[in-house]
């Protein structure tokens, strides 16, 4: 029997399994709603889209489910002034763009959308629970936040970041462990110092903190959840498990990268986005290494190889596309995203029933 909890109760969902809001188009409408259709918490990830995409992904959305969902958008980082950064990159990057016919260097107009624009459209369309990395919103912002009845999640990657997080009021906390794929959400302190294990992470952080957490960060069947709640988390979030579901708007050969994966597939780099994240390791990430240092801070590195990732897609070159994972990605299966979700569910009370027998 599955143990109710904190965060089941809070999200008024039926399973504390939370799918990701992994920006960049694999959380779709579909996928976000047949994951809380089946009783889980389904994550738009909204980080690159404008305002008016995510009002309509929203109503999209609840088109298709009447159950509770979330939004994740990044919190603002400072942008630094980097013109001469800018134009050496668009030299590295120059063969790259050569080689997928792409004409011109790229000319960046705008290196991110504004947060204040996106955050006002989850407030403004009553979004049920808000999620967010990178840093922590302002003290008005989650005023606004909380005043409209959304429940507010924030990503720790140590025990610091999470006692920082409950002093400002969040309500739930994920534990992101350096095992998780996609970008590191550290934002205090150095990425490379906070590089903790999920198993050594959650633990600590329950210790530490009285709100609910939720582990993140290798997690991908019952038998992940099942340890996670055994750490002291009340809930475990997943995302690369959703990446092969049907629903994912993942690209047929970032699903085909993450199944043919191993153990030993995934490295931590900043190649594509200026940002440390964890992905498969692929052409563009081993011929950028030698200019790791020359590489732009996120947002700018992000928008500098934009036209690359597209015209990769498009031609179906995944040796030039990001393809975030975590390090449990040769576990990816493809089945629907309620099944991964009913197969989870399932898994987890039976592993929990053998250690209670």
């Amino acid at each position: 029997m599955w143990p109710k909890t904190r965060v089941t109760d809070r999200l008024e969902i039926d399973f504390p399994i939370v799918q990701a809001g992994m920006a960049g188009g694999a959380t779709t409408p579909e996928l976000v709603a047949a994951v809380s259709n089946a009783g889980g918490l389904g994550t738009l990830g909204a980080g690159y889209m404008s305002p008016e995409q995510i009002r309509t992904a929203v109503g999209e959305i609840r088109k298709l489910t009447d159950r509770r969902f979330a939004v994740n958008l990044f919190v603002p980082e400072p942008i630094p002034e980097v013109d001469n950064e800018i134009e050496n990159m668009n030299g590295i990057l120059q063969p790259f763009r050569s080689e997928l016919g792409i004409d011109s260097t790229a000319t960046v107009t705008k290196y991110a959308e504004s947060f204040q624009e996106q955050l006002a459209v989850v407030i403004e369309e009553r979004v049920p629970v808000f999620s967010f990395a990178f840093g922590i919103p302002t003290v008005e912002q989650l005023k606004a936040l909380k005043e409209n009845k959304i429940t507010v999640i924030g990503t720790a990657t140590t025990v610091r970041e999470a006692v920082e997080l409950e002093e400002k009021g969040i309500d739930l906390i994920v534990g992101q462990g350096s095992e998780a794929g996609g970008h590191r959400g550290t934002f205090l302190g150095s990425f490379d110092q906070a590089l903790v294990g999920t198993m050594a992470l959650i633990p600590q952080i329950v210790d530490h903190v009285h709100i609910p957490v939720l582990a993140a960060g290798g997690i991908m069947d019952g038998r992940g959840i099942a340890a996670a709640l055994a750490l002291g988390a009340e809930g475990v979030q997943m995302g690369t498990a959703f990446l092969t579901c049907s629903e994912s708007g993942a690209h047929q050969k970032y699903k085909e990268a993450l199944r043919e994966s191993t153990d030993e597939s995934t490295v931590v780099t900043r190649a594509f986005s200026g940002k440390p994240a964890r992905g498969i390791k692929n052409r563009f990430i081993s011929e950028m290494e030698p200019h790791r240092d020359k590489v732009p801070a996120y947002p700018i590195q992000n928008a500098l190889t934009r036209d690359i990732r597209q015209a990769a897609a498009k031609q179906n070159r995944p040796e030039y596309m990001s393809l975030w994972a975590g390090q449990a990605s040769r576990l990816c299966d493809t089945k629907s995203a309620s099944e991964l979700v009913a197969d989870a569910a399932d898994h987890t009370a039976r592993v929990l029933r053998q250690f209670s027998q």
